[in-house]
């Protein structure tokens, strides 16, 4: 006997698609709302959550946007918040890429869809770890029969390199300041040293701990019971359901019937990619024309300002470097010194800005570049505030230090206060294939920046002095940004790493919260009242399309050190674990351009 529970109608962005002759799951829908006889329509509005959602501004290709920006992404959900219209949330998760920062900011925005008496059911065909924590704060969780839930709990595996090096003849001649600055360790041990193993094991236990309580709370299970899952999982979605980790069982056909079960004698319609911004790619007639060609030089189109004062929003992605910020042939991208300083001076002297939030997503990097942009940033006379992502750690702490008031979310990576330094001597393995080498030097320490040889031993000893001496401008100007005495900062710096749920407790951040909230908190310093307008102005201006095209110029008009933009990043075409092998090497190329670091050892990533 088949029960049609209501009429469902599914739409796609500008029209109406043909009537559904989806069948019913065979599970009862949860938290079903009784509708009274002779009811209106009832909207859903449907949203796909894949990728990674870059933070930042972009500019739309010729033929569209690529990708989604984090901001476009959570301002859909928040649209659907707040449009009358809309009765329900369907997320469709399709393999999204999601770091912990991005993960808690999209969690925080599905919670007020719910707050507005609006349900969010998640849909997933294959439940990964990232998925699955998304979907947890959902009202509802339906997979197929067929899917997997692959909720694993947690594991790091490093890499290192010391024996090949041994068998290649080259020397790694690496120097830290800071205990827990492991940086160096793949390329000088073959296993983790106490002190990384000791931070290893404190960070992996509040990340385990963040996913049982985001699945505990949001599944309403008891914490032995998500453990247990956890532990003798991956498990299939039938087994899952039974566990209580899903609500149903349904293919995705099958969803439009499922929620005109929670509207019985309701008409049910579903606007198919809800809130997605259209591109313009009409480029026919001269207006086209004159419009392809701005679009290519990176002429954005007019924006009314208006009197609303705005808040800047200065994003700080990738390894921090001097220059320009560039992107690399594994997909990774580099902070330029340069790139920052311009941004946020620019936002100083627009009377239209009243407040900066900068929003960091950095490793670290180079000692110099971090240190200049710190001075750019400590000059700022307006209110700062800085919001942490997924990692603010090293350089990108040094950064952070300045603020009026530090954010960060609790699975951000922060902390990492520590320097790392040094080369690999490759005299060796030159030797070892015929390549011989004759030298003429003046000055005792000539070698230090010597590709052949390793350190001698005072070489070393001017390394190690300029290291200390870069921690000590390090911790102090921390202790200064935190007003907390040296010592304690001291003790807490080493090159640690923290999450922000650590940091917070130990005084290295000031609260945990979103970039909504880092950007409401810099409008109360900036003395906004409540309701006034306020727009945000988002820093540093996109790479237009030409650049995207032939690299960024520099002032000579010659192609920057990045080299042609248009090449396709490596990390697109070869296998993840040969791209982390290669990403794994990146600290011996920085070490061959900056000679002092201050850099995150490792990234964490969820899967």
């Amino acid at each position: 006997m088949l029960l049609v529970a209501g009429f469902v109608t599914v739409f796609g962005t500008t029209a109406p698609s043909a009537e559904s002759n989806s069948t019913p799951a065979s599970q009862k829908p949860a938290n079903q709302e009784p509708t009274a006889k002779g009811a209106e329509a009832r909207t859903w509005a449907e949203i796909v959550i894949k990728g990674d959602y870059a933070e930042g501004a972009s500019m739309p290709g010729l033929f569209g946007a690529v990708s989604e920006s984090l901001d476009d992404g959570l301002g859909r959900l928040d649209r659907a918040a707040g449009d009358s219209r809309i009765a329900g949330v369907v997320l469709k998760l399709r393999g999204p890429s999601l770091g912990w920062a991005k993960l808690h900011e999209f969690r925080q925005a599905i919670a007020r869809v719910r707050k507005q008496g609006k349900p969010v059911v998640a849909w997933m065909s294959n439940g990964s770890s990232r998925g699955y924590l998304l979907a947890s704060a959902c009202d509802e969780i339906v997979m197929p029969e067929s899917g997997a839930l692959m909720l694993l709990g947690l594991r790091t595996e490093v890499t290192f390199y010391k024996n090949l090096f041994d068998r290649l003849s080259i020397q790694p001649e690496m120097l830290r300041v800071g205990e827990f600055k492991s940086a160096a360790e793949p390329y000088t041990r073959t296993s983790m040293s106490e002190p990384f193993r000791k931070e290893m094991e404190a960070l992996l236990d509040d990340y385990y701990f963040q996913i049982v309580q985001m699945v505990r709370q949001g599944r309403e299970l008891d914490t032995e019971k998500v453990i247990a899952a956890i532990d003798s999982g991956p498990r299939m979605a039938p087994q899952a359901l039974k566990l209580g980790m899903i609500n149903r069982l349904a293919y995705e056909d099958e969803l439009p019937v499922l929620l005109a079960e929670r509207h019985p004698g309701a008409k049910v319609t579903i606007i198919k990619s809800y809130g997605k911004k259209k591109i313009d790619t009409d480029f026919s007639g001269l207006t086209g024309m004159i419009k392809m060609m701005n679009m290519m030089m990176g002429i954005e189109p007019s924006r009314a300002i208006g009197s609303n004062s705005r808040i800047a929003v200065v994003h700080a992605n990738g390894v921090i470097m001097s220059g320009t910020s560039q992107a690399d042939l594994f997909g990774g991208k580099t902070l330029g010194a340069r790139t920052l300083i311009r941004a946020v001076e620019a936002a100083e002297k627009d009377p239209s800005v009243k407040a900066i939030v900068l929003r960091i997503n950095s490793p670290g990097g180079s000692a110099l570049a971090s240190d200049l942009m710190w001075r750019a940033l400590e000059k700022v006379e307006k209110p700062f505030v800085v919001s942490m992502g997924d990692v603010a750690a090293s350089g990108g702490y040094y950064i952070a230090m300045g603020a009026d008031r530090i954010f960060a979310e609790p699975g951000t990576l922060t902390g990492s206060i520590g320097v790392v330094g040094g080369k690999l001597a490759l005299g060796g393995l030159l030797e070892k294939v015929g390549v011989t080498t004759s030298v003429i030097s003046r000055g005792g320490n000539s070698g230090v920046l010597s590709p052949l040889s390793g350190f001698s031993d005072g070489e070393r000893a001017a390394m190690v002095r300029m290291l200390e001496t870069v921690y000590e401008q390090f911790t102090r100007k921390a202790a200064a940004g935190r007003k907390m005495p040296y010592e304690k900062l001291e003790a807490l710096a080493r090159g640690r790493v923290y999450t922000g749920n650590m940091a917070l407790e130990n005084g290295l951040i000031d609260e945990i919260g979103t970039l909504d909230d880092a950007v409401a908190h810099a409008q109360k310093l900036a003395g906004f009242k409540p309701n006034q307008k306020m727009q945000r102005l988002i820093l540093p201006r996109p790479v237009s399309p030409f650049e995207q095209l032939f690299g960024p110029l520099a002032a000579s008009g010659s192609p920057t050190n990045g080299g042609f933009a248009s090449q396709r990043a490596l990390g697109d075409v070869l296998p993840e674990a040969l791209v982390e092998q290669f990403g794994a090497l990146r600290l011996i190329n920085l070490l061959a351009r900056e000679h002092r670091l201050t850099l995150m050892p490792f990234r964490i990533v969820v899967k």
